[in-house]
């Protein structure tokens, strides 16, 4: 059986920035815990959950630092893994994707995730991707399961593959702005300051995701695992992606730009948000996913605050 990576043991280490925040959140301990799941290999039973999939988010950076998330996809069974410490990845980046050049030149950090809304279920895996035939092949370094928690149950499936030149901008438009108070659901990729990479999930009620300018969202930091992987990331590197599905039309909206984490220091929860301020956009039509039918949403989800 191959061994299990422990974050804090011989086999790894949390970094600075994720024991610094642990700590400040009193989930050190609970932190000590949850990294007993943490694996340097893909176990059998996630290798079936991977071919399944038809969809895989990555997070990276691109050739000029700038972390960006993005979105592969595929029919099932375009996620393989030969063996315990690879996955092979039949997909790139369409064609406009800040990440296209990046992850074809290779090797490059990469955090992975991979989702299945329907089941409520999800996996990540942090490792190196080199070009792999028409593709990619990560050797995984951190492998290791999510709860079910926010994630909104829905069926995706791959948008139509019409993929026009994505529109570029350094600030939200009002369109875009819409369909960001809208979500329920979105994806953020951070980096240590080592440079590994990071990709996770983030869902919530429609509005948790706030916009308070062109250029300024936030959203609550919800309590989880208490690994604090993208935190621990922003307290040393505050460069981050993040990827907002339309999931009526299966366009896509990508963000890159700066966040900090902002603590609620009266809590006696030691409540958390993360401020993000745009840099770029990348917004394309039909690069996404579909699932019009709205969602069941998790009874996970707290409320949203209406106040801005």
């Amino acid at each position: 059986m191959p061994p299990t990576r422990q974050k804090g043991g011989a086999m790894g280490s949390y970094h600075r920035g994720e024991l610094a925040v642990q700590a400040r959140a009193a989930l050190s301990r609970q932190a000590g815990h949850t990294s007993r799941a943490i694996r340097s290999s893909v176990p059998g039973v996630a290798a079936g959950f991977l071919t399944a999939r038809t969809f895989l988010v990555v997070g990276a950076a691109d050739s000029d630092g700038r972390t960006w998330c993005s979105l592969l996809t595929g029919p099932p069974g375009f996620l393989q893994v030969p063996d315990e410490g690879t996955l092979d990845v039949a997909a790139l980046p369409h064609r406009g994707d800040p990440l296209a050049e990046r992850l074809r030149q290779g090797p490059a950090p990469v955090g992975a995730l991979a989702l299945d809304p329907a089941g409520r279920r999800r996996m990540r895996l942090n490792g190196t991707v080199r070009p792999h035939g028409a593709g990619l092949r990560m050797a995984a370094e951190d492998v290791y399961a999510n709860c079910p928690k926010y994630i909104q149950k829905r069926t995706p499936v791959p948008a139509a593959p019409a993929r026009p030149e994505p529109v570029r901008g350094e600030a939200l438009t009002p369109g875009q702005r819409a369909l960001v108070r809208r979500a329920d659901t979105f994806f953020v990729a951070t980096r240590s300051d080592t440079g590994q990479a990071d990709a996770s999930h983030r869902g919530g009620g429609p509005g948790f995701l706030r916009v308070h300018s062109p250029t300024l969202l936030s959203w609550p930091d919800y309590a989880g695992n208490a690994m604090f992987n993208t935190l621990g990331n922003l307290w040393v590197e505050p460069r981050a992606g993040l990827l907002v599905p339309d999931w009526e039309t299966g366009d896509l909206l990508q963000l890159t730009g700066r966040a900090r984490v902002r603590w609620e220091e009266d809590s006696p929860t030691r409540e958390r948000s993360v401020e993000f301020t745009v840099d770029g956009v990348v917004a394309t039509a039909g690069a996404g996913l579909l699932a019009p039918e709205p969602p069941e949403y998790s009874r996970a989800n707290p409320p949203v605050d209406p106040t801005p």
